[in-house]
């Protein structure tokens, strides 16, 4: 039990590592929470910051989704009474809600999408059958991005996706458990977003900007 405990508290900390906040203040010395969406995410680091920084902060924040299920695994895994997929699980949402509620900023963080793509490369380079899972729903999120060139919306269509995913290619109990969390934590975190979409307000992405 001291075993489980211990990874979970670990991937939360890693998981609460407010990277845009952390650059926002690096790069230009603001709060990114006052700007933009007001999001401690990549989408709105990568509107305040540019490519660069904003898609340094992506992929920081999909390996500090990744990096923990992977390491954590091979240290404790065998330490625990649990099956690896279940610990596994536990440690990527774990990770998520790190990020989601950070403990450094008062529980208030990001949206969670590149956070659960980390996760969700971690969980597939430990339980068989999620490679092709996770292949089909990034390809999703690409071709409903380059239609709509909306980042929100991709976000919400993987979302929606992956449970119906693992239910048609590896419809194990632990499995089709992690998909609908996963598919939950991602929408409630865009409500707002599926607001604006639906009123046609929501912000498209500026290829050019």
């Amino acid at each position: 039990m001291l075993w489980i405990i211990l990874g979970i508290i670990i991937s939360y900390l890693v998981g609460s590592i407010p990277t845009a906040y952390i650059f926002g203040r690096l790069i230009k010395g603001v709060d990114i929470r006052k700007f933009g969406s007001g999001n401690v995410g990549a989408t709105n680091a990568l509107r305040l910051l540019g490519k660069g920084w904003g898609v340094t902060v992506l992929v920081l924040d999909i390996l500090k989704g990744a990096l923990p299920v992977i390491i954590l695994a091979e240290l404790f895994g065998a330490k625990t009474h649990l099956t690896l997929d279940t610990f596994c699980i536990l440690i990527g949402l774990s990770c998520i809600c790190g990020h989601n509620w950070t403990i450094f900023l008062k529980f208030k963080g990001g949206k969670g999408v590149a956070t659960t793509l980390g996760v969700l490369i971690g969980l597939s380079a430990k339980i068989a059958g999620l490679k092709v899972i996770l292949g089909l729903t990034i390809f999703i999120w690409l071709a409903t991005f380059i239609l709509s060139r909306i980042i929100s919306l991709a976000s919400v269509m993987a979302a929606l996706s992956f449970p119906l995913l693992t239910l048609l290619f590896r419809p194990s109990f632990p499995i089709i458990l992690i998909g609908l969390l996963l598919s939950v934590f991602i929408i409630l975190r865009h409500k707002s977003n599926i607001k604006r979409i639906l009123e046609g307000q929501e912000p498209k992405l500026n290829f050019k900007k």
